[in-house]
């Protein structure tokens, strides 16, 4: 083989393998900016802030408050976008309603809700009936659910661990509780809840332990 055919030969094999070489790089870079990406993707969105959360956080806001939590407001949430419908008696039960669905990661509120001067008298009738504001069957299996669900979103609850027992209406809490405020709290949370009759009393104040320091 001659002198010049072998430097080409040379030339074209250096060629190619810089041209691979040059293409694993950029697969790699590539990858490398993809994974970022996604890294930092993650990382913004806030924890337990995707929409069924922000969904549940609403609904329990509206459920526990008390201007409003008699109300049926439905709450949807599309992207961080709410829509609330449903019907309250005045324009301040209204604008309430909104403002309690404005927690973290609500990108806006579509208020939806009608203003019905007859919707208490409405709720009444389903009162009298045995059913709740929705028009459901108020049964002590429901209202037993219904107080767990209260408790779960409970921040003066916390570290409480509950027992929920419901009979004839009559609602039986035992267990303990970290402080005579969530104590309070969890009574009051019972009571209100739609069906209730009674509420049975038997939770224990036992505060955490202090988290001893570790000595070096």
């Amino acid at each position: 083989m001659s002198y010049s055919r072998r430097k080409t030969l040379i030339f074209t094999v250096f060629l190619s393998t810089s041209t691979i070489a040059l293409a694993a790089q950029a697969q790699t870079a590539h990858e490398r900016k993809t994974s970022s990406a996604a890294v930092r993707k993650i990382a913004a969105a806030p924890e337990g802030r995707t929409d069924d959360a922000i969904k549940d956080r609403i609904e329990h806001r509206l459920a526990t408050d008390a201007s409003v939590k008699k109300y049926d407001i439905s709450v949807k949430v599309n992207n961080g976008a709410v829509t609330l419908d449903g019907s309250v008696a005045t324009d301040a039960q209204k604008a309430e309603a909104a403002r309690l669905a404005k927690v973290s990661g609500v990108m806006k509120v579509d208020n939806d809700i009608k203003v019905d001067k007859d919707v208490d008298r409405t709720l009444g009738e389903r009162t009298k009936s045995g059913l709740n504001k929705t028009g459901e069957a108020i049964t002590d299996a429901w209202i037993t659910a219904k107080v767990k669900w209260f408790f779960v979103g409970e921040d003066s609850l916390k570290d409480s661990d509950i027992n929920v027992d419901t009979s004839n209406h009559v609602v039986t809490l035992k267990g303990t509780v970290a402080s005579a405020v969530g104590k309070a709290r969890a009574v009051q949370l019972a009571r209100d809840t739609d069906g209730v009759s009674r509420v049975d009393d038997q939770l224990v104040v036992k505060a955490k332990p202090a988290k001893s320091k570790t000595t070096h």
